[in-house]
């Protein structure tokens, strides 16, 4: 299925749904959405859509410790800026790296929720 739509947000490497060999490269990614260990439960790959649910859940649940990280980053770190040990550039630099990977947990779960769609049929149609 050459030429088939996909949506803002489809992760690279995920071949379209439909065309030959989409399905492994969606486990594949799924896969490395979530922790090592869930590579040695045959039963996920058998079930790509449990698997998305999964991996759903993984990264949401990032999403949120990173939202919280965020939250607290600079009340965190303000003894260690007092005591000397780091300073305010450090700490901006810190939050920073926290706000980057929130934002990539935000596209990674836009990305999840896509393939489990797909995995679940759904077609994906360019709106007008």
């Amino acid at each position: 299925m050459s030429g088939a739509y996909l949506p803002p947000g489809w992760p690279d490497g995920v071949r379209p749904p439909g065309s030959e060999g989409w399905l492994p490269t969606a486990v594949a990614f799924l896969l490395d959405c979530c922790p090592p260990d869930f590579r040695g439960y045959p039963e996920l790959r058998r079930h790509p859509a449990v698997l998305a649910r999964f991996a759903d859940r993984f990264v949401a649940a990032q999403a949120e410790a990173a939202t919280t990280g965020l939250a607290e980053i600079r009340t965190a770190l303000r003894d260690l800026v007092r005591s000397g040990e780091i300073t305010e550039p450090v700490v901006d630099r810190a939050a920073d790296a926290w706000q980057e990977q929130q934002a990539q947990l935000v596209r990674t779960r836009r990305a999840v929720g896509l393939v489990e769609q797909a995995i679940r049929g759904e077609v994906f149609v360019r709106r007008l």
